[in-house]
């Protein structure tokens, strides 16, 4: 069951998941509550497995404008700052990032308007990311006397070496156009109508897919760059074998065969 919470409209429907994030007074920054609500729902969205799918966007407009500056200074900038606090909340961050990047669904990013710093990190941890061409993007914590510290990783992983030191060392402002350009989108289009006809090509492909069969593909790419050759033909083989004697794969070769 998907919890309720207080900073995230969620929305289930038809085995697809949606969830917005709901602080447009603060352009949807990650305010530490906003952290746990996100980690809360994608915890419970993993175990669920009639949810075929995710789509992550932001409400009012835009994505989301990165961490909650506010709340930082309120609560790590004081005369005697607790190094130890601030290292567990950046910590818990990262867990939020590895939870978008390894969920057993595919995760769909939308967004129009910003995705600044943080924002832009959790874009790079979707699987299929969309963005209307006027939407704005940065990686801004350099200029903020800070590390983009647990997103790196993501957007490496997504934009390569070249690409993400560029983008993280220089805080380089860029549009949608551009995002498609060099990697960070799959989709560009005009506007929230267009994301929205997006979205639903990317769920009908995704219904084609077998659940178990996605999950282990993820698990496969995502292990990939991190193991030696021998390694991951044994731990393909494993996969392999796994979903062939199931019941995705015997229902799915039948059906081709008996066309």
């Amino acid at each position: 069951m998907i919890p309720e919470t207080q900073t995230l409209n969620t929305k289930l429907d038809s085995g697809w998941l949606t969830i917005a994030l709901n602080r447009p007074e603060s352009r949807n920054a990650l305010s530490a509550e906003m952290v746990e609500d996100l980690i809360a729902v994608l915890e419970a969205a993993a175990a669920e497995k009639e949810i075929r799918g995710i789509t992550m966007c932001g409400n009012g407009g835009t994505f989301c404008a990165g961490g909650d500056l506010k709340g930082f200074k309120e609560a790590f900038q004081s005369d005697n700052p607790d190094t130890a606090a601030i290292e567990a909340s950046s910590g818990r961050a990262g867990e939020l990032f590895e939870r978008i990047n390894t969920m057993p669904q595919v995760v769909v990013m939308l967004v129009e308007g910003a995705a600044m710093a943080g924002g832009l990190g959790m874009v790079c941890a979707g699987d299929v990311v969309a963005v209307t061409k006027d939407a704005k993007f940065a990686l801004t914590e350099v200029t903020l006397g800070i590390p983009p510290a647990q997103i790196a990783p993501f957007v490496i992983g997504r934009l390569g070496l070249r690409t993400g030191r560029r983008l993280m060392l220089t805080a380089a402002r860029f549009d949608g156009t551009e995002a498609h350009r060099i990697g960070l989108a799959d989709y560009v289009v005009d506007d929230a109508v267009g994301l929205a006809a997006i979205e639903a090509d990317i769920q009908r492909s995704v219904r084609r897919g077998a659940p178990r069969a996605i999950a282990e593909t993820k698990d496969i790419i995502l292990k990939t760059p991190h193991h030696s050759a021998e390694d991951m033909r044994d731990h393909a083989a494993q996969s392999f074998a796994r979903c062939m004697v199931g019941k995705e794969a015997r229902e799915g070769i039948a059906a081709f065969l008996e066309k």
